[in-house]
């Protein structure tokens, strides 16, 4: 995954946050999806516009987790997102 890339969220979404965590609805599908407090930081993060490496270090200012794990973790999030056709990188 090109880490230099941003992700651009699908304007099908509807997210609302509930209790410091946020659940998405895709408008086309109807489905929902929860995002725990972690993947919602990492959404929030991402909504700022950062590129794919700018999350990664704002992540690591959070969390104390290493640099390649969270990498890997984040790669794998934003995957899904993409396999759900919620998002796409540019």
């Amino acid at each position: 995954m090109d880490f230099s890339k941003k992700v651009e969220f699908s304007d099908k979404l509807f997210v609302q946050e509930v209790d410091g965590e946020l659940v998405l609805l895709d408008m086309q599908s109807e489905n929902y999806f929860g995002l725990d407090a972690t993947a919602s930081d990492i959404w929030r993060i991402l909504q700022e516009g950062k590129t794919l490496d700018e999350t990664v270090n704002a992540l690591l200012e959070i969390y104390d987790v290493d640099a390649e794990t969270l990498r890997k973790d984040l790669s794998n999030f934003v995957s899904q997102l993409q396999e759900q056709g919620l998002a796409t990188l540019h």
